[in-house]
């Protein structure tokens, strides 16, 4: 029987009038008198009606990929070439999830129907580590749509005692209310329940504020979602903001790429906000610390500096009068050669233990374009000067931050106290760390800059991106995440 023509009918959907006959090619024939011959005619019409996305490929080329795949398919049907192309096959899937593209297609159908139809044959090598790569697709198919194929397979080929079923997709538990509790809903709670301290009822905002410098990876996945939790459970919002402050670093790809990896997670946000939407503000702000003397010119360099914090050493600059600091800073702005010498401080406690406290940078020059202003200015603000300003100018409530900020954070209650600025509350949650990875965007760049993967949405790395070219289901992830 043509079982690819018949799971891909389950798969979509259709229903296939049938009458046996024991001669001549495959025919479907239409109410209107009309006829398709042949298998694999038959099965690229099912993939150009099915509602599938990318069913029969996402464009022409693709298109043109499957139909190589059809024409190989029959191969699997010769005995003498039944191993060569397992192991032809194997070799291909190494760093794929499906045969063409990153969606499932008729392609994966074909193939999946000549294994399976090969019975016994297949079995005995599935059960074996021979080819690793085709059973872990084969059997992440089976099992994504074993409602459809294990009707085929009990119809078909079971009848011939050929191959072992796919064990049967469990049916759903109801819950008391009569609702399925296996669905992965980020609103429900998870069994160690997580609260958000000073969070009020439809009072909550949170902000999600990953820099555009890379992609999103599962690290960043961890506080997107948890951003989202809180949210939900409390009837707030979310903003997603990019910390666009170092130009060298960014650009409008990745910015592309994280609206998209946020929208791949399903995070409900209110609006999108920029860090430089506020530059004129802060360059206000800045000036109006150096004004009232919370703020310093410094022209120290950087090693010195660096060596001077951890000994709790002051900078020469730091008793300039204001005078000077403003002369300094136009300096700075004009991103002339002197001002390119030159840094803006916080004058917080260069003796304070926390040395996150010891006068922390605010503002350095930094000649390169911006990816979304351009060359309008010459010097851009700290992430520590920035972040408490803007998180408290679009009246955000708690600031969620990873574990890894901790010793920062009197840093930036302390900032926003010197700008007279609303508190922000701070939340702390562990910071995501995976073995046999890296989760370091500077890391992964140079691996993509240097040719070593395909991109950033390779399906070795961690990456949102990589991870569902992999295979992976975002439900998982976000279940992972939650527990």
């Amino acid at each position: 029987p043509p079982l690819s023509i018949i799971a891909a009918a389950k798969i979509a959907g259709i229903a296939l009038p049938t009458q046996t006959s024991t001669s001549g090619p495959l025919t479907l024939s239409f109410s209107n008198g009309l006829e398709l011959h042949g298998n694999y005619v038959i099965l690229r019409y099912i993939g150009r009606v099915a509602a599938i996305r990318n069913f029969y490929g996402d464009d022409a080329f693709h298109a043109a990929q499957i139909d190589e795949w059809l024409e190989y398919a029959p191969t699997l049907l010769l005995g003498s070439e039944f191993e060569n192309a397992c192991s032809y096959m194997d070799i291909y899937m190494e760093k794929r999830t499906f045969f063409v593209s990153h969606s499932f297609s008729i392609a994966d159908i074909a193939i999946w129907s000549g294994l399976a139809g090969a019975g016994q044959r297949w079995e005995s090598l599935r059960k074996s580590s021979k080819y690793p790569n085709l059973v872990r697709w084969y059997n992440s198919v089976s099992a994504e749509y074993s409602d459809a194929l294990n009707e085929v397979t009990a119809l078909y080929v079971g009848k011939k005692g050929l191959g072992k079923q796919v064990a049967a997709k469990p049916k759903e538990q109801k819950s008391a209310d009569g609702n399925s509790s296996d669905k992965v809903n980020l609103g429900s709670r998870p069994s160690s329940e997580i609260d958000l301290p000073y969070a009020e009822l439809g009072k909550v905002r949170l902000r999600f504020a990953p820099e555009p410098s890379g992609y999103l990876h599962i690290g960043h996945s961890k506080a997107a979602l948890l951003n989202q939790y809180f949210a939900q459970r409390y009837q707030g919002e979310v903003i997603l903001r990019f910390d666009d402050t170092n130009p060298t670093k960014e650009s409008n790809e990745f910015v592309e790429n994280l609206i998209k990896d946020v929208e791949t997670l399903g995070i409900k946000y209110q609006k999108i906000t920029y860090t430089s939407d506020y530059f004129p503000k802060l360059m206000d702000m800045a000036e109006k610390l150096i004004k009232e003397g919370k703020a310093y010119v410094d022209d120290t360099p950087r090693e010195q500096m660096q060596k001077e914090r951890m000994d709790g050493i002051e900078s020469k600059c730091r008793s300039n009068s204001v005078e000077e600091n403003l002369k300094l800073w136009k300096e700075m702005i004009a991103g002339s050669e002197r001002g390119l010498q030159c840094c803006l401080r916080g004058k917080l406690d260069m003796q304070d233990p926390n040395k996150s406290l010891r006068d922390p940078v605010y503002y350095r020059c930094n000649p390169v374009p911006h990816h979304r202003i351009g060359a309008k200015y010459k010097l851009y603000p700290t992430y520590d000067f920035a972040c408490p300003f803007v998180d408290a100018e679009e009246g955000i409530t708690h600031a969620l931050r990873s574990s890894e900020y901790h010793d920062r954070n009197a840093q930036y209650y302390r900032i926003q106290e010197d700008m007279g600025m609303r508190k922000v509350h701070i939340y702390e949650f562990s910071r995501l760390n995976m073995v046999y990875t890296l989760l370091s965007k500077r890391k992964l760049l140079w691996f993509v800059q240097n040719g070593k993967v395909d991109g950033w949405d390779d399906p070795r790395f961690p990456t949102v991106q990589g991870i569902v070219r992999r295979g992976l289901k975002i439900e998982a992830l976000i279940q992972f995440i939650l527990e």
